[in-house]
């Protein structure tokens, strides 16, 4: 039975053997609200919540831009997708880190209430199996928005 989160004007399912990690933080472009799930190994699912007026742009640059400082190379494929109707945009991230492989998604979304930033990273072996997870959560918060 998966658990449930159900906090900050989110719900969304997660296999109940990942712990969670809620947040508010302060960010460069306003408050900002944040769950972070995370497996048992490496890969974790990070949603922050936005005011609606914020533009997706400056949040994929900010989120790169770190990315870039904490790996010496990485590489960044864009990405467009649509889910339960609601467009996402984003970028497919590869980087090595302890010479091992790693995979992040970056995606963002709007909806009248709010913008929406995510990021899904895993080493790559683990990526291959926690890949639908990481789907089946996003699907589960568009479902409930």
């Amino acid at each position: 039975m998966p658990a449930v989160f159900d906090q900050l004007g989110l719900r969304f399912e997660y296999p109940e053997n990942w712990t969670l990690d809620e947040q508010t933080l302060e960010s460069t472009f306003s408050a900002e609200e944040q769950v972070i799930v995370s497996s048992p190994e490496t890969a974790f699912w990070q949603l922050c919540k936005h005011p609606p007026q914020t533009d997706l742009e400056p949040l994929f640059d900010e989120a790169l831009s770190a990315l870039r400082s904490e790996y010496q190379q990485i590489e960044v494929e864009p990405t467009n997708d649509s889910f339960d109707g609601t467009v996402i945009e984003g970028f497919n991230v590869s980087f090595y880190c302890l010479d091992f492989t790693n995979t992040a998604w970056l995606r963002g979304f709007k909806t009248p209430e709010a913008t929406y930033l995510l990021l899904c990273q895993a080493e790559d072996r683990e990526f291959q199996t926690v890949g639908p997870v990481f789907l089946a959560m996003l699907a589960s918060v568009l479902r409930n928005l």
